[in-house]
């Protein structure tokens, strides 16, 4: 997959010159109603000979248009989400730098400059998708247009419920983290690299790995959870107990950093400056400040347990994955 970087104005040699059919949107996580946008990307390439083009953003555009309400951290960063995109197989990938002075590009501009110049030949992109200064071109204009064929994808539920990146980031941040993975059609995860830490765990039998997240990654709610990590080249899968919190029984909530802490199951290796991903299964319970270290550990043995039954029973020894 060719990646081009584009901050406007776009240059003459960074048009694509075969043509396509492009997927337009922010994609943020990757979700169910996504991946019917990228479905129907594969249908339309294929009945009309195309290569699969995608046309997305970075950052967010509340970054420009909405300072008071941005959104800085995300289900997949950029990298991931370029990462996922290559595994749809698509061709190109068109990110775009939205900055003011592209924010102001007028819809007829937009049209006329990042569609047709790029041989775009059919248009696929939620209801929602709207583009141009102030927001002002939209679906409706785009099928009107005669120079490229326009597909509109309609909102996609679950039980009624439109799925979001929106509804996914409120149920991370809630707990409602079944509903946050059934939407995602994936476990949800997180990259980074294991750093060190205060290394208390392993003073009370809990050693734990300190996983700095490798971009702006949304962290879940406070509190303990069913997870596994891949580790490393050989990206071998391991099971355990996550933290994500303050550690309130050592620290000052107002005062202390969030941070993640997985304790892997029968493991002792030295695993830092390793590159892992978190993939979180189950929310256990929230983060809470316990009366010393006996009633900590007390718990800390109960959700191992709870989170050995719970994994054991979702993927008996084996662990798959989409995506």
């Amino acid at each position: 997959m060719k990646v081009i970087e584009v901050a406007h104005p776009i240059q003459e040699d960074q048009y694509i010159t075969e043509d396509v059919a492009m997927a337009f949107g922010f994609f943020d996580g990757m979700h169910k109603g996504h991946a019917k946008v990228f479905d129907i990307l594969e249908q339309k390439a294929k009945s009309s000979n195309l290569k699969k083009a995608v046309m997305t953003f970075d950052p967010h555009p509340s970054v420009v248009l909405n300072p008071e309400r941005k959104r800085t951290d995300y289900l997949t960063p950029i990298q991931d989400k370029v990462e996922i995109l290559e595994s749809y197989g698509i061709d190109y990938c068109i990110v775009i730098n939205f900055s003011s002075k592209f924010a102001n590009v007028p819809a007829e501009t937009f049209i006329e400059e990042y569609i047709i110049k790029n041989n775009v030949k059919e248009v696929v992109a939620g209801f929602d998708f709207t583009f141009g200064k102030f927001g002002k071109g939209n679906m409706m204009i785009l099928n009107e247009m005669t120079e490229f064929n326009t597909t509109v994808v309609s909102k996609q539920e679950i039980e009624s419920e439109k799925i979001s990146t929106t509804e996914i980031r409120k149920s991370l941040k809630t707990g409602d983290l079944q509903k946050a993975n059934e939407e995602l059609d994936y476990l949800y995860r997180i990259k980074g690299t294991v750093v060190q830490g205060e290394k208390r765990g392993r003073t009370i039998g809990f050693p734990t790995a300190n996983v700095q997240p490798s971009g702006d990654y949304v962290l879940p709610k406070n509190g303990v959870y069913a997870v596994s990590m891949e580790i490393g080249a050989n990206k071998k899968v391991y099971r355990g107990v996550a933290n994500v919190g303050v550690k309130p029984t050592f620290h000052d909530p107002s005062k202390a950093q969030v941070v993640i802490e997985v304790n892997l199951f029968d493991f002792n290796e030295n695993i830092y400056g390793e590159r892992v991903t978190v993939f979180w299964h189950h929310y256990l319970r929230p983060e809470i400040k316990f009366d010393g270290i006996d009633p900590l550990v007390e718990q800390m043995n109960k959700d191992k347990e709870k989170a050995k039954y719970l994994l054991s029973v979702d993927f008996g020894d084996e662990i798959s994955y989409n995506i």
